[in-house]
């Protein structure tokens, strides 16, 4: 079977990419046609978005050097998993092998979503809500760093340990998006999911811009990703824990910042009201 569509780029093609949107958002910068003003913002944050794509690709590389240790890391957290009695992800593979159609529309999923659903929301949220979108990117890279940070620890997702009686969904139905089915050392960025982690900001992100009562129905994004990166073999739950957990702890960073400044703008602001209200009332006869 062919490969299937997918949105994944390796490191140096997104940085690629993120050179020619730099490019030519510097080019038409130069144009004073009024077009161009306003088409060079979009290339410009498109640009930023393809470099954290590809510093996220460049990590796999440099984690070639605990590809031993790594294994030893997801056997650790399998056996974790089983002692907490979480559900065992083998159980949801054996839905997608009962079911091929089901398996491929879930590796398609795992394929195509995870970049094009977060650069629709960006552009969504530039074109639409551009007062909102400083905050949503800001914490997109923040997360996206430090799950970069996390990643340079190597852990084997399940479908690379069949010994445990996991199965590569992908491999299984010829739609992997490493090297042909061949072992990458990208597959082994499992802690944290960064899928997740993108998942659930695409649907905060919409909740918190949209104004639609239909607004609440982009929640069945994150969590039809949750079931595809498990059923595939992809992730443990510990890297959809801690991808919500990493991001959550960015998110609260963010709002306690913004309280923060707010605090230390009024003090200044109300000696200044005070002074006005102050020169307004009449001297006393």
């Amino acid at each position: 079977m062919p490969h299937p569509p997918t949105a994944e780029l390796n490191w140096w093609q997104a940085g690629l990419l993120a050179l020619a949107l730099f490019t030519l958002a510097f080019g038409l910068a130069l144009v004073r046609a009024r077009w161009a003003g306003k088409v060079t913002p979009f290339l410009r944050e498109a640009g930023i978005v393809a470099v954290l794509f590809s510093l996220w690709q460049r990590a796999g590389q440099l984690s070639q050097h605990s590809t031993t240790d790594a294994f030893d890391r997801g056997r650790w957290i399998n056996t974790a998993e089983r002692f907490l009695h979480l559900p065992n992800e083998r159980h949801l593979e054996m839905g997608l092998v009962d079911h091929p159609m089901l398996g491929q529309l879930a590796n398609l999923y795992y394929a195509v979503m995870h970049l094009s659903t977060t650069g629709a929301m960006l552009f969504w949220l530039f074109w639409r809500h551009r007062d909102k979108y400083p905050r949503v990117r800001t914490a997109l890279a923040i997360f996206t760093g430090l799950a970069l940070l996390v990643q340079l620890i190597a852990v084997a997702p399940p479908r690379l340990l069949p010994e445990l009686g996991f199965i590569d969904i992908a491999v299984r139905y010829g739609q992997s998006v490493y090297s042909g089915g061949g072992f990458s050392a990208q597959e082994l960025l499992a802690m944290p999911s960064v899928h997740i982690g993108w998942a659930v900001m695409v649907a905060g992100a919409v909740i918190y811009a949209s104004t639609s009562r239909f607004r609440w129905l982009i929640v069945l994004h994150p969590l039809i990703t949750l079931y595809v990166v498990t059923a595939t073999g992809n992730h443990w739950w510990f890297d959809s824990i801690a991808s919500a957990l990493l991001l959550a702890i960015v998110v609260g960073g963010q709002l306690a910042w913004f309280r923060w400044r707010a605090r230390r703008i009024e003090p200044t602001a109300a000696p200044a009201a005070a002074g006005s209200e102050l020169g307004s009332v009449p001297a006393a006869s």
